[in-house]
């Protein structure tokens, strides 16, 4: 029988849709099931848009579009782009995808060469896309650890540290997945300080969440002296507009713009024509369902993180943006005699039917770093205090009795 390949038998996933296959099947199954797990907003998208997608069918829209996208979408995305971060970014400086996720591997193939030893920099814990796609095409991964007593964030004199003359990218993420943490402005600036000194290593800025923050500012990198020209900013539709299924994402480099198109025409040929009307009225119309949305989230974080952190044995900072919660459970582990956090994932889901990511879920743990699980908080609020009294309740009745 013919032999499936190393690279594909190595390739790595995203655990949140592995996990909920496991959810499903025990709904099916008849299990009752709080599920915290799918980074997704559950809003329906803006009726506005959705009638954009449809006047888009009706019109006969329905072919392939120049693989970096219509020159409409282009224009809206750099308007946009150019308002949000406070820069100069023009049409010709965008290209949209199927989805932000594929600018990760057009990213990594554009500025690495497979086998060379090129690294690339990217936060542990993080997205796990990252270290797949950066292992898939032939470069290596450099992890740089946030750190909690940092608000998730890392330390930049690791990051000088750890940059060679074989550092070819750093990736960052802010608000970032899985924490909610955000990079403030004094440290966005020392990160652009360090890579002025390292004027061979490009930047990956994963920005899908940057309309969704909380607390202070969002900033890009972008915006910093010097940076635009050497950032890729990613971003899209996914997170802002309820729109994960429409599979629409944007970039913006001027450089490496056109490489970003031939890759598309190599792989997805072009991003779906209705989603792209779609996404020139997400980003054009109105925005008021958008700011909604960002209100909600934020009313949904004080609630979580108050109920957190009245769970025995659980510290949960207040995370800056996104919809995801980072609670500390080492005690709690401890408490309910569980080895790890992956333990005590499991035991939580078949016992207590609540279903979370380990941290394991998104990288190795770093050491002194302790125990951690993630919620996603795009849950109704009734979802969320039912999820969270059961916590409590697994916690309490497992814990060894005084």
């Amino acid at each position: 029988m013919a032999e499936v390949s190393k690279r594909a038998l190595g390739l790595g996933t995203e655990n949140a849709f592995v996990v909920l296959a496991e959810v499903n099947a025990l709904m099916r199954s008849g299990k009752d099931i709080v599920s915290f797990c799918i980074g997704q907003p559950d809003f329906p998208t803006p009726v506005h848009i959705q009638d954009a997608a449809v006047a888009a069918i009706r019109g006969g829209r329905h072919g392939y579009t120049p693989s970096a996208g219509i020159d409409e979408l282009r224009a809206a995305a750099a308007g946009y782009l150019s308002r949000t971060r406070g820069i100069e970014v023009l049409p010709a400086d965008v290209v949209v995808a199927a989805g932000a996720k594929p600018f990760i591997a057009y990213a990594i193939l554009s500025t690495t060469d497979y086998g060379a030893g090129d690294e690339v920099i990217y936060p542990n814990p993080g997205f796990p896309i990252y270290d797949s796609q950066i292992r898939v095409n032939g470069a290596v991964p450099v992890p740089i650890n946030l750190r909690e007593s940092r608000g998730f964030n890392f330390d930049p004199a690791e990051l000088e540290a750890r940059i060679t003359p074989r550092t070819r990218l750093l990736i960052l993420n802010s608000p970032h997945n899985p924490t909610g943490g955000i990079i403030p402005r004094a440290q966005m600036e020392a990160i652009a300080a360090i890579l002025r000194r390292h004027p061979q290593v490009w930047v990956f800025a994963d920005e899908i969440y940057g309309r969704l923050v909380y607390d202070g500012e969002f900033v890009s990198i972008a915006s910093l002296p010097g940076m635009q020209e050497r950032t890729i900013i990613a971003d899209g539709c996914s997170k802002t507009w309820a729109m994960t299924g429409w599979r629409l994402g944007f970039m913006a480099n001027r450089a490496l713009a056109p490489y970003f198109t031939t890759w598309i025409t190599n792989t997805e040929s072009c991003a779906s024509q209705i989603s792209q009307w779609a996404a020139v009225e997400a980003l054009n119309g109105p925005q008021d369902a958008a700011d909604h949305m960002r209100s909600v989230f934020l009313e949904r974080r004080d609630l979580i993180v108050g109920l957190l952190n009245e769970v025995p044995g659980v510290t949960c900072q207040s995370p800056g943006g996104a919809f995801y919660a980072w609670p500390n459970v080492t005690e709690a582990c401890r408490m309910v005699g569980a080895v790890d956090s992956e333990q005590f994932r499991k035991r939580l889901l078949h016992e207590a039917g609540v279903a979370v990511l380990a941290d394991i879920h998104f990288g190795p743990r770093a050491e002194g770093e302790g125990q951690h699980i993630r919620f996603s908080y795009a849950a109704s609020t009734e979802a969320i205090r039912a999820g969270i009294g059961r916590m409590a309740d697994f916690v309490r009745n497992n814990a060894p009795a005084r």
